[in-house]
């Protein structure tokens, strides 16, 4: 965030941008840019780079700033761009087959094997094989569900955070989470019972 981010008027400098002020557009974005890029990278969809993502959330809000009315904060209305955009691109990348016990490689199933045995994954390479491997069942949930487990679960934002960025009440931010969570359960279940013996 820039030095005088915090002085920042962000009412005059949204009138000035809907002037036209190119400055002004630029102060917004440098302003804004800190958050966008933590949500890109917290749900960055594969093969598309952060910034070309980020990007493109930029373009939405400029593109939609006259639909901005001014009933949330305004850094609110810019994270829900952003969530949006990132679930948009997650959703193009979930027309793909489903994940299965032959798609991962030797070490990943025997990770699989280390995950599920012992809870305690002591080694950095075996927490690393872990995260990797969560990555891939996360990928073959739906966009939503895999964002309300990251949020919720890896991020450990509280339900209040999270409805207050998707514009979800708490209620099915829960349900969302408590689905998603036995969605993963029965991805990694499934994976389990492929294994060759």
């Amino acid at each position: 965030m820039p030095p005088d981010a915090v002085d920042i008027d962000l009412p005059a400098l949204l009138v000035a941008v809907r002037a036209g002020d190119q400055q002004a557009a630029r102060e917004l974005v440098d302003f804004l840019y800190p958050q966008v890029i933590r949500i890109v990278r917290a749900r960055l969809p594969r093969r598309v780079p952060e910034e070309d993502l980020a990007q493109e959330v930029f373009l939405k809000m400029f593109s939609r700033l006259e639909q901005y009315r001014g009933d949330m904060p305004f850094p609110h209305w810019v994270s829900r761009i952003a969530v949006t955009t990132c679930i948009d691109h997650l959703r193009k990348q979930q027309r793909r087959p489903e994940l299965r016990m032959a798609d991962l490689s030797e070490d990943e199933a025997e990770m699989i094997d280390v995950v599920t045995r012992d809870d305690s994954a002591e080694h950095a390479g075996e927490a690393l094989a872990a995260r990797e491997l969560l990555e891939k069942l996360l990928d073959q949930l739906k966009p939503a569900d895999r964002m309300v487990v990251q949020l919720v679960d890896l991020e450990q934002k509280t339900l209040a955070e999270v409805a207050d960025m998707t514009g979800w009440n708490t209620t099915l931010v829960k349900v969302r989470a408590f689905r998603a969570r036995r969605k993963l359960r029965n991805l990694l279940e499934k994976l389990e019972a492929e294994e060759p013996v």
